[in-house]
């Protein structure tokens, strides 16, 4: 089942900030919003899942 995650989960989850998630989703490097309607957006559990599990990944690799 697809969940949508508004704005206070994606940060409750991710611990960023809202200026931090916006400006991560401009370069690229988060997962880009989805219009639930004219005035709400959301992300998908499983993309925000996915970018956290990336960066467990990232931050295990040996430099």
């Amino acid at each position: 089942m697809k969940k949508f995650l508004r704005l206070r989960a994606a940060k409750d989850w991710t611990g960023l900030s809202r200026s931090t998630i916006y400006a991560m989703m401009k370069n690229g490097t988060f997962p880009k919003s989805i219009s639930l309607g004219a005035r709400a957006i959301g992300w998908l559990e499983s993309d925000i899942q996915a970018w956290i599990d990336s960066r467990i990944s990232a931050s295990k690799v040996e430099v």
